[in-house]
């Protein structure tokens, strides 16, 4: 049955268009599930008028022209109701950019797309994925993550506003919604990020929270029975309730409330009815799975739908949306258009710069103040050498923006030069973000920041990027240039002990595909590293820093730092001929390998040292190269780094070694420690003579 035949005479309660266009999302929601066999339909159905009034009466969101730079933002944090909003965007007609950012004039989601709802290559994946889809402005599914990055979007429009509008040009002034459900409010990153907004007093930024009081074990007061609206007024947010999902007209208001707001963020708490108008409603079955055709034929009853009708988008509904968001939406931008034009005339210089920004590009001649640090035996520690390059760099990047999670001083991620500021209520132009003590949100919203236009950086000790490895992976996937910023790399944290001692984690963060994780081995690899992280504009960067001195390479005697661009290279080699033996080292380890290459070669042993900074860079350079830095038939090869072994059999053979760390570590000054761990220019000197001997015999 297709909408010519359908008879909609009898339909039922309002008989509206409006109404008609909600059952609309939620007979689609059911549909594209059903024929999946997978997904998750309930929360669609009950979320379908309160997204739909909001679309329809607020949102400014131009549907010809999703990448209007001024839209307001919708994250449904609530991704596995990824239905909700590919019904949304196919309904609002919104039209396609490609991945070079071109307008194709094809639907973001067509109806065909729908259809494909959780198949292989299609635009309508089980959860939304942000490249993957115009109109998804962040991927989500994780639950929370969708929180933490409307709070680093709101942040972001506020810095926006605070560099570009001008005069009488406005060209930030959007707002961000964010939908969230029971299992959002439970996470922890989004009580973190609640926390930062409302300390923030981010009034552009207005959560919806479903409470349906459901989850996959059953009601949600198994676990949960806290009163989440009194949690929000604690943190400084202006909370509404809205007693029924289904009154549009409350919720309207609602959202009048939220857009009269001008001191704090909103959280508008939603009483809905998972899997609305089905046999099932209010059930643990109607949070996830298909609902059955029995059971969505009634649904489709009670609605006063065509029971036999599947995809169905009924004529009276087919433009209904997008022409009111048109007709709203559409001078805004055309106006918007028209200021910039005379915005650029009267700013040219913040012009371009928004142009390279919107490019993903940077400005000419920021790479201009980057330092090049003289040999030094006793040197600098790399985070030291890495605030230094931070702050050469920044005034010249002025949406350059980060902190860390309350570490700053110790990761010397605090931009220090004149005007730098910190980024606080009434100062939205600072440069400085304090996170708090709140890696997993600081990551988060940093990842909101990064899709909205800012380059974006955090900070923090390597071990605790355990607490902010679900927005470090999500960063990988969006393949956005966020830039985690990690120092007390190693057992060099010394007397604070095995607790911050990290081991396993530089492994589990170069598992991370589309991650670069560099680990420089002095401040020239330093300076080259941040070099790399800023031109990366499709990959996230893990820059990885020591807490302990490390000795600066005298770069007239060994290769140029240069060489990091390419993840690895050969720092020095043997005089005359091929070396017959390879020390391979990251980090502060690096000096290490160089002192004990300059042993071997007082020896007469043919010695070669690599240094392999970013794997990631590394593997991406051709076989030829690879192999003349690796020689295959040079198989006597050490490896030294202060972390586990995990990975390194790619570089090191079978009958190579390596000096790295198969237990945790231990409290004690760092010598004592390099000693007790095998971290030694004598160790590293024995270890290599075993293994060249070892061949010999």
């Amino acid at each position: 049955m297709n909408d010519q035949t359908a008879d909609f005479s009898a339909y039922r309660e309002d008989g509206s268009p409006e109404r008609l266009a909600i059952d609309t999302i939620r007979t689609l929601a059911m549909d594209a599930v059903q024929k999946a066999n997978s997904g998750h339909p309930g929360t669609p159905m009950a979320l379908a008028p309160v997204a739909y009034t909001l679309w329809s009466q607020f949102l400014r969101y131009d549907p010809g022209k999703p990448d209007w730079p001024n839209r307001d933002r919708f994250v449904l944090s609530v991704g596995h109701a990824s239905m909700l909003l590919y019904s949304l965007l196919h309904l609002a007609g919104v039209k396609e950019i490609d991945a070079d950012g071109n307008e194709t004039g094809k639907p973001a989601v067509s109806l065909d797309d729908i259809k494909q709802f959780r198949q292989l290559d299609s635009k309508t994946p089980g959860h939304p994925e942000y490249r993957m889809t115009t109109g998804v402005e962040t991927t989500t599914g994780p639950l929370g993550q969708g929180c933490g990055n409307s709070v680093g979007m709101a942040i972001a429009e506020r810095a926006l506003a605070a560099h570009f509008n001008r005069g009488e040009f406005t060209l930030f002034d959007h707002d961000v919604y964010a939908f969230a459900g029971d299992g959002d409010m439970m996470e922890g990153v989004s009580q973190e990020a609640a926390s930062v907004a409302g300390h923030l007093k981010l009034s552009n930024l207005c959560w919806v929270y479903d409470s349906n009081h459901i989850t996959i074990e059953g009601g949600t007061d198994l676990a949960f029975t806290e009163d989440v609206g009194k949690r929000f007024e604690g943190y400084g947010w202006h909370v509404i309730h809205v007693n029924d999902a289904n009154d549009r007209g409350e919720f309207a208001r609602a959202i009048e409330s939220f857009k009269a707001t001008d001191d704090r963020p909103t959280f508008i708490v939603v009483h809905s009815v998972i899997g609305y108008g089905s046999p099932i409603q209010g059930t643990q079955k109607a949070h996830s799975d298909a609902m059955g055709e029995e059971v969505i034929k009634a649904t489709k009853k009670a609605y006063g739908w065509p029971e036999d009708a599947q995809f169905l988008v009924p004529d009276a509904v087919k433009t209904l949306l997008q022409d009111a968001m048109t007709e709203r939406a559409v001078p805004l931008r055309e106006k918007w258009d028209a200021d910039f034009e005379a915005y650029r005339g009267a700013f040219p210089e913040q012009a371009a710069e928004l142009d390279l920004l919107r490019q993903g590009k940077l400005p000419d001649g920021w790479q201009a103040d980057i330092p090049t640090f003289e040999a030094d035996a006793k040197g600098l520690a790399s985070r030291d050498a890495g605030g230094k390059v931070l702050n050469a760099i920044a005034p010249h990047v002025p949406m350059l923006i980060g902190g860390a999670a309350d570490l700053a001083p110790s990761t010397k991620t605090l931009l220090t030069f004149q005007g730098a500021g910190a980024f606080e209520p009434g100062s939205y132009g600072g440069r400085n973000m304090h996170f708090g003590v709140r890696e997993h949100a600081m990551g988060s919203i940093a990842n909101g920041m990064a899709l909205s236009y800012l380059r974006s950086y955090t900070g923090t000790f390597l071990v605790f990027s355990d607490y902010m490895r679900a927005p470090i992976r999500l960063a990988a996937i969006m393949e956005v240039p966020t830039i985690f910023v990690f120092t007390h790399d190693s057992i060099g944290v010394g007397e604070d002990g095995p607790t911050h001692q990290p081991i396993e984690h530089l492994a589990t963060l170069r598992a991370i595909p589309g991650l670069d994780t560099i680990r420089p081995g002095d401040a020239n690899e330093v300076a080259v590293a941040w070099k790399v992280a800023l031109t990366h504009t499709h990959e996230p960067t893990a820059l990885i820093f020591s807490r302990q001195a490390i000795q600066t390479l005298d770069r007239s005697k060994y290769a140029s730092a240069d060489g990091l661009e390419k993840g690895g290279y050969v720092l020095g080699d043997a005089e005359g001929g091929e070396p017959e033996f390879i020390l391979i080292a990251t980090g502060s380890e690096l000096p290490l390998a160089v002192q004990a290459h300059e042993k071997l070669t007082a020896e007469g042993i043919k010695s070669r040292v690599v240094s392999l900074p970013s794997w990631y860079l590394f593997e991406k350079q051709d076989r030829a190269y690879r192999e003349s830095v690796l020689p295959p038939k040079v198989t006597k090869r050490l490896a030294i780094e202060q972390a586990g072994s995990l990975g390194w059999d790619r570089y090191v053979t079978s009958d190579g070694g390596t000096i790295t760390m198969s237990t945790f570590g231990a409290s004690a000054p760092i010598t004592k420690l390099q000693e007790k761990f095998g971290f030694t220019i004598d160790n590293v000197v024995k270890m290599a003579r075993e293994l060249l001997e070892g061949s010999k015999a």
